[in-house]
């Protein structure tokens, strides 16, 4: 069985499990309060409400929502190779533990994406009829938005990488959920001091972090460092998704 295969079998297990409705739960959560609760000091003379709805929406979002949904996705998808065996049988056929592995965990890069779409789009939607109603003049700054946006993807990918990570260690879901939990929970206090490049629970919500700091000197993007940032991340990453290709199916067959 070759990898697109593989990848359209991931596909298809999707389609019959609950991962796409719950996809929207934690962008419309987090834009519809987050823009309610600043949008009611918007004048007709605020000059960046934009960034300041972005960063009311994405700050709990990065910080905590978007980690918490990937650890439930992440669950799921181990769940559902552990009904009935299904792992077991799948080691059977012709395919290589390293691969269903990644195919997984591209599975989950697109989960990823597309709840990330689903943040943008709310976003625009909520943050539009905000605007309107308040009388703020402001067009819509779509290339502005895809960038926070893609900076929240690409700074995310690190952290699933590890979360899956755990998934496939822990043969009891039980255990990686709580670790992955208990992880994640101090990701602000981690962004807050020196060691926060090396802890990928952090890497979202401390570039959303970023643009508030930015924000409130009159800039409109990130002041993230690539170097060493960027390197470290991609270790992280690669060592993360190496790992868990070796260890997939061997705990829990």
């Amino acid at each position: 069985m070759n990898f697109s295969k593989l990848l359209k079998n991931e596909l298809l297990k999707i389609r019959r499990s609950k991962i796409i409705p719950l996809l929207f739960i934690a962008p419309i959560l987090v834009v519809v309060s987050g823009i309610a609760n600043i949008s009611q000091y918007f004048t007709s003379e605020y000059t960046n409400a934009w960034g300041a709805m972005f960063v009311q929406s994405a700050l709990v979002y990065a910080y905590y929502l978007l980690p918490f949904s990937m650890i439930v996705f992440c669950t799921m998808l181990s769940a559902q190779e552990t009904q009935n065996r299904g792992l077991v049988k799948m080691m059977t056929l012709p395919v290589s533990r390293s691969a269903l592995s990644l195919s997984k965990f591209c599975l989950l890069v697109f989960v990823l994406l597309a709840e990330i779409i689903i943040f943008f789009l709310v976003f625009v939607v909520a943050g539009l009829a905000a605007t309107q109603m308040m009388g703020v003049p402001s067009g819509i700054p779509v290339l502005q938005i895809s960038l926070w946006c893609s900076g929240l993807f690409l700074t995310m990918l690190p952290c699933i990488g590890v979360i899956w990570l755990l998934t496939v260690l822990f043969s009891k879901p039980l255990w990686s959920i709580g670790l992955n939990l208990l992880l994640t929970i101090p990701a602000i206090l981690a962004a807050n001091t020196s060691f926060w490049i090396v802890y990928p629970y952090c890497y979202s919500g401390y570039f959303v972090s970023l643009l508030l700091n930015a924000f409130s000197t009159g800039e409109t993007t990130s002041a993230l460092q690539w170097f060493p940032f960027l390197p470290i991340a991609l270790l992280i990453f690669l060592l993360a998704l190496q790992l868990s290709s070796w260890c997939f199916g061997k705990v829990r067959t």
